[in-house]
């Protein structure tokens, strides 16, 4: 039994008709670049006698049209002429060039049919209007939605891969390292320490890049710096060895680190108190000096209190276990104590020929990790050979990085810096100017530097204040 064709508009020679041209970011099966693309269509409608205005070539170059939140103006412009009745013929090279999800197949059948539109490509006719022509199209964009969430889950388990195996992801050259973020630029790397020693030391962002420019220094683009590039390089993980991978923590990566964990751990919390003071700038508010310092006997610690009454209480408020801790302590004569004792410290203490935190961390901890990296490594060939099951490969891996984590904890080097410019036979002098600036996040940074925990006992009931309840464990400083 012989299928009835269906009719086909004739094509009126001179008539005029709409060219689509678009290039996707992704590694696409087909990517012909759209001067190409814009040729062959335009062959097309020589071919079939139509005429291309320039006002109806509409591109897309990198625009993915299966993201459904990216904009694709040059789709946009198309479809606003196809409802104003403007365009009767459209030729596109493919028509996965057009659309890549059905809801724009669907958007575009709608204007079709009040509007008689026929589709030309390469290789065959559409007429939109057409019921087996809508049907064919329809499966063809099916298909294209299919290998583009093929491709979409491909890159993303490439990535997933790269984040187990400690591996930097690309794109952008980092500033310190070469393009592959694994191995570092000296001359770079000696740039990246001396931002972060200046930021410890109190220097601002902007005088930072000022400085920095001034000297001829360029960016890892070669652009010149400014604030916003001195605060992305002092955010940024990559430069202390830390993976991230979807917005989290994965452990240490395989690549080296320009800067020591604990210089960064502190450079992040002056980011902190400088990002509060900028968002409270109209709004007076206390800054507890011993914050993450004072810890209650009950082993948990004691953070500043929000009212009117100024003092530090224990986090353990609501009961745990049926107990609750409700010890506090006024916070004023608390950091005075500790101030004296602080100062007592510094005026004693010379910091000059201290090496740089980066070059003091223990050598049988760094042995360590490096142990536990290749474990690391060894476990993810198992598990992608197939030879472990991945519930069994994600809690080793959870295991060696909590192991891994630990460590880095436990020996993480106080940055010196902290204490340059302050401590010596001036020592009181010194922490004066830094009450008179209020740089606060520089005398909490001493505060930990100095003293490993300021343990608060119970109350004696003597009344005023008693040093007796107070315990102070100073860090080692040798």
């Amino acid at each position: 039994m012989a299928t009835k064709t269906a009719k086909r508009q004739p094509i009126t020679p001179g008539t005029a008709a709409a060219i689509y041209c678009r290039i996707s970011h992704t590694d696409d099966d087909d990517q012909t670049g759209v001067d190409r693309q814009e040729r062959i269509c335009r062959e097309i409608a020589e071919r079939l006698g139509l005429v291309v205005p320039p006002s109806l070539v509409f591109v897309d170059n990198n625009r993915s049209a299966w993201r459904r939140d990216r904009k694709r103006p040059g789709w946009d412009a198309m479809l606003k002429e196809m409802e104003e009745g403007e365009i009767r013929h459209l030729i596109a090279y493919h028509p996965d060039r057009l659309m890549r999800q059905p809801r724009d197949l669907e958007e575009l059948l709608t204007i079709s049919d009040s509007n008689h539109i026929t589709m030309h490509g390469e290789a065959n006719r559409r007429d939109l209007s057409d019921p087996d022509d809508r049907f064919i199209l329809r499966i063809e964009v099916a298909h294209a939605c299919r290998s583009s969430d093929d491709t979409s889950r491909r890159l993303k388990d490439a990535m997933d891969d790269r984040a187990r195996a400690g591996t930097p992801h690309t794109g952008r050259r980092r500033y310190g390292y070469t393009k592959n973020g694994m191995e570092i630029i000296e001359e770079e790397a000696e740039i990246v320490r001396e931002i972060f020693r200046r930021y410890l030391a109190g220097e601002a962002p902007r005088a930072i890049a000022r400085d920095l420019n001034e000297r001829g220094v360029r960016t890892a683009l070669g652009k010149s710096w400014g604030p916003d590039t001195v605060r992305a390089l002092i955010d940024s993980r990559h430069v202390a060895g830390i993976r991230m991978f979807r917005g989290e923590e994965h452990g240490v990566g395989n690549w080296p680190a320009i800067i020591d964990r604990g210089q960064w751990d502190e450079a992040q919390e002056r980011r902190k108190y400088r990002a509060e003071r900028s968002a409270e700038k109209n709004k007076r508010s206390r800054y507890y000096l011993l914050r993450s310092v004072v810890m209650c006997t009950c082993g948990r610690t004691m953070g500043g209190s929000g009212g009117n009454v100024f003092e530090y209480r224990c986090t353990r408020r609501v009961a745990v276990d049926g107990t609750a801790c409700k010890r506090t302590i006024a916070a004023e004569p608390l950091e005075r104590f500790a101030r004296a004792v602080a100062i007592d410290v510094l005026s004693k203490l010379d910091v000059s020929g201290r090496p740089p935190a980066t070059t003091t961390r223990p050598a049988a901890d760094v042995e360590a990790d490096e142990r536990d990296a290749q474990k690391l490594k060894d476990l993810y060939e198992m598990w992608d050979a197939d030879e472990m099951p991945t519930r069994e490969y994600r809690q080793k891996r959870r295991e060696i990085e909590a192991r891994i984590k630990e460590r880095q904890k436990q020996t993480r080097i106080r940055p010196v810096v902290v204490l340059e410019g302050i401590a010596g036979p001036h020592a009181e002098e010194n922490w004066k100017r830094l009450e008179k600036d209020e740089d606060y996040a520089r005398i909490n940074a001493i505060f930990r530097f100095l003293f490993g925990g300021i343990v608060i006992g119970p109350a004696s009931g003597v009344g005023n204040f008693d040093t007796d309840r107070i315990s102070i464990r100073p860090n080692p400083l040798d």
